[in-house]
């Protein structure tokens, strides 16, 4: 047996991943490996901003980040309708690149880079959710169902992996060539995955076989209408389920920014772009651990609603916690195990969901759930969570407490959540099975 083919087969018994899908597996790694250490980059410059500012201020930014996001899902809209399909995922890395060299030299040029750094600040908000949103669409696109559920875990490892070197890099430029020259860097590294991007799309007829199951529209538009994504979502109760499942975990992530942000404000922008670097390291060591070996084993032995459920629980748990034990080492423990659960776990499983929708939806309908509504939950949590805050006067016990309540909420949809992605497929087999008979008998 060759060198290849025992490799082969080690990844299969750790992973469960078939041989025949390991290449194009191994290259979707290596894709989101360099988009997510370019974003890492990008993160910590960002959130350093962010604690020169007021919890009003950031509440104020995360609002209009949510109409910025509507519209930028409507621009793409009108791309997916008119752009051929095998350039339209590269397009969406090539454009967001030359935006932030733009954001590099525009900061150089003026005097009072205040407006300058909140616009940064909402435009890496913006691809943050964005590019992982096309990532997984293409994913979605590229996989069926039952070769997602033994690949998305390892493939989320590929965004652990360069969740690490990103901030690696971030905590040694900010200390060297200063935070602002990493978008020029981060800028570079979003061009190298553009040619695996093309290798990936014929992997999919060839390696995958799934030009059957999923037509390959390569060479032409998906077309319609450009805004039929949020018709979709708002006559698709499927569909609605995802945007609660992701508006219940915003408004767990957004407790858990805001009081990050407050304890961060007697530090200087270096200090704490490494301090946030250093803990986006801690969180995507765990995260890569999780995602290695525990995903694919989740959601082929327990299923889909235990998948989506275990980490919502786990949170409501740390939060009764945090409730009664209101410290610092509480705080950041708390903040590590939802960002680890989160990537390694929940975010894989969430995009598995899409694997059973149109192709259509999975590229118009996906960005307003992922982009526009978690970003309309981000405005309505933050403003929540100052006015609670700034406004009652709530400490982090109380308001601990709440989010223990929203978690357990979160949980539960999760659960069913995942009740209905399992019938989803149970009806397409059916149905892919009545197709095949009724073919034998015209035979």
């Amino acid at each position: 047996m060759s060198i290849s083919s025992k490799f082969a087969g080690l990844i299969k018994s750790v992973t469960l991943i078939e041989r025949q899908e390991q290449k194009a597996v191994i290259l979707s790694f290596l894709l989101i490996f360099i988009l997510m250490a370019a974003y890492y980059m990008l993160r910590p410059v960002r959130d350093a901003m962010a604690s020169d500012w007021t919890n009003t201020e950031i509440s104020m930014l995360w609002n209009i980040q949510f109409f910025l996001s509507l519209s930028f899902v409507a621009i793409y809209g009108i791309a997916v309708s008119k752009f051929k399909f095998r350039n339209l995922v590269p397009a969406v890395y090539g454009f967001f690149a030359v935006s932030f060299v733009s954001f590099y030299f525009i900061g150089e040029a003026v005097s009072d880079p205040i407006a300058v750094d909140k616009g940064f600040y909402l435009w890496v908000s913006l691809f943050s959710l964005f590019h992982v949103s096309v990532f997984w669409s293409l994913m979605a696109d590229l996989f069926n169902k039952e070769q997602s559920q033994r690949s998305f875990g390892f493939i989320a490892v590929g965004a652990s992996a360069g969740a690490i070197i990103g901030p690696l890099i971030a905590t040694i430029a900010a200390q060297t060539i200063g935070s602002e020259s990493l978008m020029l860097v981060a800028s570079v590294l979003m061009l190298v995955p553009l040619p695996i991007i093309f290798v990936l799309q014929r992997l999919k007829s060839t390696d995958l076989a799934n030009q059957l199951i999923m037509a390959d529209l390569s060479e032409v538009t998906i077309g319609g209408n450009p805004l039929a994504g949020f018709r979709q979502f708002a006559t698709s109760p499927y569909l609605i389920g995802i945007a609660i499942f992701i508006l219940l975990y915003t408004a767990i992530s957004s407790f858990a920014y805001f009081e990050q942000t407050n304890l961060l404000r007697e530090y200087d922008r270096n200090q704490r772009t490494g301090i946030l670097a250093m803990l986006a390291l801690v969180v995507n060591i765990l995260t890569f651990v999780l995602g290695f070996f525990a995903t694919s084993r989740l959601t082929t032995r327990f299923g889909m609603p235990v998948t989506l459920s275990i980490v919502p629980l786990f949170m409501c748990a740390a939060l009764l916690i945090l409730a009664l034990a209101p410290v610092l080492t509480v705080l950041l423990a708390l903040q590590v195990a939802r960002q680890s659960g989160n990537y390694g776990v929940t975010r894989p499983a969430r995009e598995m969901l899409f694997t059973s929708v149109s192709r259509e939806s999975r590229f118009k309908a996906k960005p307003v759930v992922d982009v526009a509504i978690y970003r309309g939950g981000d405005a309505v949590w933050s403003s929540a969570f100052a006015a609670l805050t700034d406004g009652v006067g709530l400490g982090i016990a109380a308001m601990a407490g709440i989010g223990a309540a929203i978690a357990a909420c979160w949980a539960t949809v999760g659960y069913f959540l995942g009740g209905s992605f399992n019938r989803r497929g149970i009806a397409a087999d059916a149905g892919k099975n009545g197709v095949q008979e009724a073919e034998l008998e015209l035979s």
